[in-house]
């Protein structure tokens, strides 16, 4: 079943001077057991590293730190609703039982404007062959 949640918090954070990783994160709420999603990828290009341990790319956490690598397939804002499709495999590495996320976005439209602007950054960085398809972010 789609996991679906209303983001009312939201944020895109890529200043190499004040943050650790570039990242945009959607929440329910501040409060620290709110479902969230926080999409990250490092500023640098990824080092041979990285590349080797398949770190050269996207990566996704869920609460509780599940976090995988390269998992979204697709991302597609539809009005206020964020559709994030994922690859079945990293379900269980996410502790996620579905693939498709369905976020209604509810936050100030200024924060949701520059969560989009990161994501986008986020989900075209590294390996082609890992960035999802995206559509209308």
């Amino acid at each position: 079943m789609t996991h679906r949640f209303t983001a009312r918090t939201v944020c895109g954070l890529d200043d190499p001077e004040q943050d650790d990783c570039v990242l945009a994160g959607l929440a329910e709420s501040d409060d620290e057991g709110a479902f969230s999603l926080m999409f990250m990828c490092d500023f640098a290009e990824p080092d041979d590293q990285e590349i080797a341990l398949g770190f050269d790319t996207h990566c996704l956490v869920t609460p509780d730190q599940n976090t995988a690598y390269g998992c979204v397939r697709r991302v597609e804002l539809d009005g206020d609703i964020l559709r994030v499709t994922l690859d079945p495999a990293s379900l269980t590495a996410l502790g996620l039982s579905d693939p498709l996320l369905e976020i209604t976005l509810a936050a100030p439209p200024a924060d949701v404007a520059r969560m989009r602007t990161v994501l986008a950054e986020i989900l075209a960085y590294g390996r082609p062959d890992a960035r999802p398809v995206v559509k209308n972010l």
